[in-house]
């Protein structure tokens, strides 16, 4: 087993760990521990990108999702103040036994894939011709002003409305002060 293959898994299991802990006790039963787990399957999932050569990606993910949105999940737990009495223990809803299943699909979908790949198939030839430039700065910001430009906006003024609520739920449970 190659180094970089040792590297891969250990990113692999523990972007995946951090992500478990977001929903398990004991990190999951606090908002703001679920959210630091968070932070570093996000951390994770970038090396992972590093290895892929996708280094624009890895960056994005660092500044967007590790930056921004927890800045603003932290902002969001922080303005909750959400007080011992107010966590209540876990119970089983149907969404809950959804989501378990749907997780061990996926689960057992990435084990084949798993299997398949250590069987020696490569199920995708990144130096074939059409992936020449992936995760690079110009195939990127190409995609993101043509294809996606509506989306990328749209998720932009969301994120303004998202933010101007926040202010104001918190302006009114402080009595208006400003």
């Amino acid at each position: 087993m190659t180094a970089e293959l040792l590297i891969f898994y250990f990113m692999a299991i523990m972007a995946v760990g951090g992500a478990v802990c977001v929903v398990l006790p004991p990190f999951g039963r606090n908002p703001l521990h679920a959210a630091l787990a968070l932070l570093v399957s996000f951390f994770f999932v970038a090396g992972i990108f590093v290895m892929l050569s996708a280094h624009l990606v890895a960056v994005l993910q660092i500044l967007v999702y590790a930056g921004a949105v927890m800045v603003l999940f932290v902002f969001v737990v922080m303005l909750l103040n959400l007080k011992k009495d107010e966590l209540k223990g876990a119970r089983w809803t149907p969404w809950k036994v959804f989501g378990v299943g749907a997780g061990l699909v996926m689960f057992t979908k990435l084990a084949l894939a798993v299997v398949v790949v250590t069987e020696g198939e490569t199920p995708v030839n990144l130096a074939a011709e059409g992936f020449t430039g992936y995760g690079g700065i110009h195939d990127v910001g190409a995609a993101l002003v043509t294809t996606y430009l509506l989306p990328f906006e749209l998720t932009s003024i969301l994120l303004l409305v998202a933010i101007i609520g926040a202010v104001l739920v918190a302006r009114r449970q402080t009595g208006g002060a400003s």
